[in-house]
């Protein structure tokens, strides 16, 4: 039989290293993401077309603090949603003029 070799803890103390910084990026890059939903959701704006989470597709009509009413097909149909709710902005109300 051999003697363990003092190559294996190296080994393991580098793996242990990669997976840190995997989970770091990982980590990094989920909260950059979080910051420009933020922005984007203070940012709305009356007139704005905008994507639910659901799949909604609306113009806002009103904000108030934390909900949005929107309007949406041709019957003009009004929807409170959270603004949570927002996933994206399809036209902004200046680029639709």
């Amino acid at each position: 039989t051999s003697a363990p070799t003092g190559g294996s803890g190296f080994v393991s103390i580098i793996m242990i290293v990669l997976i840190v910084v995997v989970f770091y990026f990982m980590y990094r890059s989920q909260k950059k993401q979080e910051r420009e939903s933020a922005k984007m959701r203070d940012g709305l704006e009356v007139g704005d077309e905008i994507t639910t989470i659901g799949g909604v597709v609306g113009e806002i009509v009103s904000i108030k603090e934390e909900t949005v009413m929107i309007e949406t097909g041709h019957d003009r149909t009004k929807i409170r949603i959270l603004r949570t709710a927002v996933r994206n902005v399809d036209v902004k109300a200046e680029d639709a003029q």
